[in-house]
């Protein structure tokens, strides 16, 4: 999402085949009058690709939609949505066309920016083991509605106010049931690391999910073979490739069941499909219910 200084290393080659990629490491800047960074990232800034960094980072949507890829996590982000991830965890806001207006306004801050001995604290314990966690949260509507406000009073803000509303913002986050968990860790222990190949599996992806995919396609593309491919990638996104297309195309699926009026049958077809029971089989084993059902939760939401 956001555009910073990037941190890349060689990309290490085992025997010409296996290779071992890691993550795009970006270097968030905080000015020295401050202690974390707030600002809004407008397309061109705001996209990037695959990326992680140190500091724990909350994101308030403000104009946009397409696909969040956070760790092993594949969904749909639309305006308004607010996200925390914390530290190291590799992410990716990609727009549902490139002609799109992507925008949002992140906070950056390191998980002891507030000093050990005050989180140490009794009444920021839960705090604290927030920051000292991993994983990526989706803020349900009542946090959202309440964090929203906070960020933007953030942005505009200055000296001790702004700490004191990131941590109302930390404080709800913290809260048992403020969102859904999306994905816990994702480590990645390679020492060298690049970020094209992922770049380049994720791109071709997006830019060809709704044809038909083959592994030898992709294995060409990075360089290897089918098995060498296999296990580069359920190494690196912790699913396998057909796991994570399908999750990419249920999620088109989802955007059309809620945002067109187009049959069920035709959202199958137009979602890389060709086969009603095979779409309906891996609907129901990402959404957990079936499409007509989802559409009708969804429209039950919107009154």
């Amino acid at each position: 999402m956001l555009s910073y200084q990037i941190t890349l290393f060689s990309l290490p080659i085992i025997n010409k085949i296996t290779v071992l990629v890691k993550t795009l490491i970006q270097k968030i800047h905080i000015e020295e009058q401050f202690s974390f960074a707030c600002r809004t990232y407008k397309t061109p800034h705001f996209e990037t690709s695959w990326h992680k960094h140190e500091e724990c980072e909350l994101i308030l949507i403000t104009e946009g939609h397409g696909t969040a890829l956070i760790g092993d996590y594949v969904g749909n982000y639309n305006s308004g949505d607010v996200f925390f991830l914390t530290s190291n965890l590799p992410h990716w806001f990609r727009k549902s066309h490139h002609k799109m207006i992507g925008s949002a306004l992140v906070i950056h801050f390191t998980n002891h920016f507030l000093g050990e001995p005050f989180l140490q604290l009794p009444e920021v314990k839960s705090i604290e083991t927030l920051l000292s966690g991993e994983q990526g949260l989706l803020l349900n509507t009542h946090s959202r509605k309440k964090i929203a406000p906070l960020m933007k009073e953030i942005e505009k803000g200055n000296g001790l106010e702004r700490i004191f509303k990131l941590l109302l913002c930390l404080q709800e986050i913290s809260k048992r049931k403020s969102g859904s968990i999306l994905t816990h860790g994702l480590h990645q222990n390679n020492k060298q690391e690049d970020n094209s190949i992922i770049k380049d599996i994720i791109d071709y992806t997006f830019n060809n999910y709704l044809k038909k995919i083959t592994l030898q396609q992709l294995a060409d593309l990075s360089g290897m073979s089918i098995p060498t491919f296999c296990r580069f990638f359920k190494k690196n996104i912790k699913k396998s490739y057909f796991d994570f297309l399908k999750e990419v195309r249920i999620g088109h699926a989802c955007k059309l069941l809620h945002t067109t009026e187009q049959s069920v049958l035709d959202v199958c077809y137009n979602s890389g499909y060709n086969s009603w029971a095979h779409f309906s089989k891996q609907f129901k084993e990402v959404k957990k219910i079936t499409p007509s059902l989802y559409r009708k939760q969804y429209e039950l939401i919107k009154e």
